[in-house]
């Protein structure tokens, strides 16, 4: 098979292609008339399964869609109980979505498959001791019910009841939704995955940053994703008519929350690895002549190690005292998020920069090793099998936009990474 990958760098190319061409599809399958949409157990989130099934199909795979509406393709091993070696990402967006996060791992999964099974013989078989699933995770944003990782979360056997109650927008909880979508919520469990079904989990996922791009490097090694903690902060203050109250007679709960999100930047701007982000912020009752008596804001926070997250939560806590105390303000928070940063596995890092160093010229530098500050669903099926990832350059970094981007080239590299990453990992298995 290596031999194949060394002597076929047309049928690379023309993989590339292929997936290129995907994600415009896929594109096209939205909610919206403007950008791209596709959430959790929406008409988009079953066209999508459809199509992908489809191409698993075209590749031998059988395919499922489990308890949680995850997608999943399978080549079994010439023993049907082997475990799988898993490999995939996400189908579903956030709003106004670029058209390769998550969606360029599902496909370039896809793509490994047709370039590693056997040419001649049982095209549906995998080659390897190990099964080789292709997985379509759902939910990964959190775009539809604010809580992020529900379909890995479900894999990982991890959900939580609590979830049940989770509404969207339009007032639709998450198990109404699931029987609206044909699936029945007593079934959830049977989502999950035990360990000893798994020999491990490998995505290839576009970088939503910079660093590739400035380096000039195509691929990267994914040492860790990110540990995150997320906020609903409330500042309660007085409204008051805008014309009639001085100054020394305010408490401007939309400028204690203004204040407040300013000193998320400071703190975070001077500690390495930590990044906050207030992204969204609302004064009520909202009207042009009142002052603001009451402002609410949403703080997400990440950091590479745990207990460095935890130091800056703890030092912002105080700042906030601080800055409401002054103003005669009144603030609390509401944890809604709460996830451990997870390392990718040692093997998995070994074999992924093994498979980069296959796409570099002699005498090149190591592949570079980054963290991801952004989570994926590998923070999830860490919880019951090994993870690696592997970063694709994307230019400028932008990502959760509709300019995201990743070359031809680029993807061409990551396909012959990836597949040679599957190779080493068989290898090491013996």
């Amino acid at each position: 098979m290596r031999a194949r990958l060394e002597a076929g760098q047309q049928e690379i190319v023309a993989a590339a292609r292929r997936v290129m061409l995907r994600c415009d599809e896929l594109a096209r399958v939205t909610a919206s008339e403007t950008g791209i949409e596709r959430v959790y157990l929406s008409p988009e989130h079953a066209r999508a399964n459809r199509l992908a099934a489809e191409w698993m199909r075209e590749l031998g795979m059988s395919t499922r869609q489990d308890a949680a509406g995850n997608l999943v393709g399978r080549l079994d091993a010439a023993d049907p109980e082997a475990p799988a070696l898993m490999i995939g990402s996400h189908l579903d967006t956030v709003l106004d979505a670029g058209r390769y996060d998550g969606m360029l791992g599902v496909l370039a999964a896809l793509e490994v498959v047709r370039l590693l099974r056997e040419p001649a013989g049982d095209a549906h078989r995998s080659p390897f001791r190990f099964a080789i699933e292709v997985v379509a995770f759902w939910d990964e944003e959190g775009t539809r019910f604010g809580k992020a990782l529900l379909g890995s979360s479900a894999a990982a056997g991890t959900w939580d009841d609590r979830w049940w109650a989770l509404q969207d927008a339009e007032g639709v909880s998450v198990r109404q939704a699931f029987l609206e979508f044909g699936l029945d919520p007593a079934r959830i469990a049977e989502a999950a995955r035990r360990p000893e079904q798994l020999v491990g989990y490998l995505e290839a996922h576009i970088e939503q940053g910079p660093e590739l791009h400035r380096r000039g490097e195509s691929l990267a090694v994914v040492s860790s994703i990110a540990s995150a903690r997320r906020f609903q902060l409330v500042v309660e203050g007085e409204a008051r008519h805008a014309g009639g109250t001085p100054y020394d007679m305010r408490r401007d709960a939309l400028l204690g929350a203004s204040e407040a999100a300013l000193a998320v930047e400071r703190l975070c701007r001077a500690e390495h690895h930590i990044i906050g982000t207030v992204g969204q912020l609302e004064a009520f009752p909202g009207a042009m002549n009142v002052v603001p008596g009451e402002a609410r804001f949403s703080l997400d926070l990440r950091g590479e190690l745990d207990g460095h997250r935890d130091e800056v939560w703890s030092a912002l806590s105080l700042e906030l005292d601080a800055i409401m105390g002054r103003r005669g303000l009144r603030w609390r928070a509401d944890e809604v998020h709460n996830a451990a940063a997870v390392g990718c596995a040692p093997l998995l890092q070994d074999v992924v920069r093994e498979g980069i160093a296959t796409t570099l010229a002699p005498g090149a530098d190591a592949p570079a090793t980054l963290f991801s500050p952004a989570g994926h669903d590998g923070m999830s099926i860490g919880a019951i099998t090994d993870i690696g990832m592997l970063f694709l350059r994307n230019p400028d970094g932008i990502s959760h936009h509709p300019d995201e981007d990743v070359s031809t080239e680029d993807v061409a590299h990551g396909l012959r990474a990836l597949a040679e990453s599957v190779l080493h990992l068989a290898a090491e298995r013996g």
